[in-house]
């Protein structure tokens, strides 16, 4: 039976990339594409089959920020399938993007410029909202609703003849500092993307802890600087084309400038042709790429402490019973 596959946020960007790369590695698979609306979903399987017409594609409409959305995608893919052998949590946001150019110019004076590059570290904030479920935004889309997702696929995933995978989409943005328990869902900060990218760190590395021994595996990849929708809402797109020449310059220096959504999708695929009994769950996994464009994976050891790992789980397992009280009939 062919391998099944689930790919969040698979519309553009990494997420349509990976879709493409992992049927240019094995035409076998059955993939399944989530996108936000059936419009959107329909468009890139059309996509997807233009380049691979005998590929198995289904497509689910889900939003990662709506709890009954991800309620009602779970329910679907329980019937639709047996079992989920990857799942790509790939979907995201970054609301209203702003560069701190103070920042910037303090950092080209103190030669920290090219950390802040590459890690966009005390010069990139955004101004999160909350959502229908009351919960903030970047927090809900970019972390609780995939968590959401795996706890209801638990039939899905565990228990099953050969591992199964999870793969989050972190970054190298994905930063302690902006990460507090006390707010986890960074309510009174300016850096939610940065918060939830670390808080989708730390959750890998407790699911590893709880599931490794029912046969699912979590790991993280970081896909480096892409270009893509939500890189270019940073920017004016015309400021971007000045730019770019500096950002292919500036990939000799800093690896993480992957800069195309293939070259990003790099450690995705990676880990797809790996066993998950060899990897080490403290790592992430980076997407890099050389100066001349050749594309290779990087392991790091992340910044994370286990103790505050297993406390954000107890919490995000708290903030599940709190918020799908008013879902319970949907529950089966």
């Amino acid at each position: 039976m062919e391998r099944v596959v689930l790919v969040t946020g698979a519309s553009g960007g990494v997420g349509l990339a990976l879709c493409q790369r992992l049927l240019e590695e094995d035409g076998r698979i059955h993939l399944c594409i989530a996108c936000r609306n059936a419009q959107k979903s329909e468009a890139t399987r059309d996509l997807i089959l233009e380049a691979h017409p005998a590929a198995q594609v289904s497509t689910v409409e889900v939003d990662l920020g709506n709890l009954l959305s991800v309620l009602r995608v779970a329910q679907e893919l329980r019937h639709r399938f047996e079992r989920l052998d990857f799942v790509y949590l790939n979907a995201g946001i970054m609301p209203n993007p702003h560069v701190n150019f103070k920042a910037l110019w303090h950092g080209l004076l103190t030669g920290k410029v090219l950390h802040m590059l590459t890690t966009a570290e005390g010069i990139m904030t955004q101004t999160d909202r909350l959502n229908g479920d009351g919960l903030q935004e970047v927090f809900a889309t970019n972390l609780f609703g995939h968590f959401i997702l795996v706890r209801q696929l638990e039939s899905l995933l565990c228990g099953n003849e050969k591992p199964s995978r999870l793969i989050w989409t972190s970054s190298s943005n994905a930063r302690e500092s902006a990460f507090s328990l006390a707010d986890y869902q960074h309510a009174k900060g300016q850096e939610s993307y940065s918060s939830s990218k670390y808080a989708t760190d730390l959750t890998s590395v407790v699911l590893n802890r709880k599931f490794n021994k029912q046969g699912l595996y979590s790991s993280v990849v970081c896909p480096g600087l892409v270009m893509s929708n939500m890189t270019y809402r940073i920017l004016p797109v015309f400021l971007w084309k000045l730019l770019m020449p500096i950002m292919w310059l500036i990939r000799f220096f800093a690896k993480t400038y992957t800069l195309t959504p293939y070259n990003g999708a790099e450690a995705h695929v990676w880990l797809f042709k790996q066993k998950p009994e060899n990897l080490d769950s403290l790592v992430k996994y980076h997407s890099c790429s050389s100066g001349l464009g050749k594309s290779y994976v990087e392991p790091r050891k992340m910044d994370v402490d286990e103790e505050t790992a297993e406390k954000f789980y107890q919490k995000l397992l708290e903030l599940e019973e709190q918020t799908l009280e008013k879902y319970k009939d949907l529950l089966d």
